[in-house]
């Protein structure tokens, strides 16, 4: 009936035409409707896998997910960072003891490095915080190393969460060399 309405030479009555226009109308919804559900499953093919959880024995982690392999000691980023000039950048992992905690909220940590040189590391985009307990305790640190001076209002804003006396602080007056590192995962040996 809707096939002979367009090809016959002949209108019946325009109230006929009306519901079939209607009805083509309906058709016409439920296509697009069927076919746009179609799209949209065929799109989510794939299935996820689940992450599973990286599990370190013995360690506590956090930031990103990282493992203890490969891992550098003290002594061998030492001599990385002895040989970095102001503004270099390295990508690495090493294994430290902690020698100071921000005592403030845990934003910051120093670790021991070789012949009593230090490294401030500090955690990516400030997304997680360290224990202010860790002091003496081995960690594993991934993320960036690098060299900076840093200013004296720095270095007494640090020493100022690390909780150290005014006249210490007062000490401070002039820019040192240090060198840095930005956490982006953090392993603790437990």
């Amino acid at each position: 009936m809707v096939f002979g309405l367009f090809f016959s030479s002949k209108l019946t009555n325009f109230v006929e035409v009306i519901e079939i226009l209607n009805i083509m109308k309906k058709i016409n919804i439920l296509a697009v409707f069927f076919i746009s559900i179609c799209a949209l499953q065929a799109q989510n093919t794939q299935t996820e896998k689940p992450v599973e959880p990286m599990v370190v024995p013995e360690m506590a982690s956090f930031g990103d997910q990282i493992s203890d392999e490969n891992a550098l000691n003290a002594s061998e980023i030492s001599e990385k960072y002895a040989a970095m000039s102001v503004s270099d950048t390295v990508r690495t992992k090493f294994s430290a003891k902690v020698i100071e905690v921000c005592q403030s909220k845990g934003c910051w940590m120093k670790l021991e490095l070789k012949d009593g040189k230090e490294t401030m590391v500090r955690f990516k985009d400030y997304s997680f915080f360290m224990p202010k307990d860790l002091k003496g305790k081995e960690v594993i640190v991934n993320g960036l190393a690098f060299v900076e001076e840093m200013s004296v209002d720095d270095q007494r804003h640090y020493a100022e969460d690390a909780g150290k006396s005014k006249t210490e602080i007062a000490k401070i007056s002039k820019p040192k060399r240090s060198f840095g590192f930005e956490a982006d995962g953090v392993l603790i040996k437990q």
